[in-house]
């Protein structure tokens, strides 16, 4: 799949030109979500379906009927982009076979909600696939050990022990 010169978001006919490899790289063990979009901007994600299920996608978008097969897919892709552009794209689309969904096309609103995530900062590019938060402590925020952090879980006790004790053989 190639993606556009000035930028590494795979345009929608890069997307639709290579259904079967996207496809292929759900069902070979690569799970992560991904934006695409025309313009360097993000229209819409592709995330596998094990995620859209574990995120509880249909008690959060609702309930789907019918999958969509891929090749299917890869000829209404671009109308589904054009609609989520004009802000009339219904339901995410459930794409497989007839043994089931693999993976799920939505709007990056879509997603968002999904994941429960806020909406992005004025200005910064909305791609709910590549997120960062800020991670500064919180005013009154302590530093604590490891120890402290472990000190209510006897299994995460004894593997620090463990290692420390593999660290203390192997040094002298």
């Amino acid at each position: 799949m190639s993606v556009s010169p000035d930028s590494d978001l795979p345009s929608v006919a890069a997307v639709a030109a290579d259904i079967a490899g996207v496809i292929g790289r759900f069902t070979h063990g690569e799970t992560h979500a991904f934006a695409f979009g025309d313009g360097g901007v993000p229209e819409a994600v592709i995330a596998s379906y094990d995620q859209y299920d574990d995120l509880g996608g249909d008690d959060t978008l609702g309930k789907y009927r019918t999958v969509v097969a891929p090749e299917v897919l890869g000829r209404q892709l671009p109308e589904m982009v054009e609609a989520i552009r004009r802000g009339t794209f219904g339901p995410p689309v459930l794409v497989g076979s007839d043994t089931g969904p693999v993976l799920v096309v939505m709007s990056t609103q879509q997603y968002r909600t999904l994941r429960g995530d806020d909406e992005p900062p004025p200005g910064v590019i909305d791609d709910p696939t590549v997120r960062t938060y800020d991670s500064s402590p919180t005013p009154g925020s302590v530093p604590f050990s490891v120890d402290e952090w472990a000190k209510d879980d006897p299994f995460t006790q004894q593997m620090l022990e463990e290692i420390r004790q593999e660290r203390g053989s192997g040094d002298g």
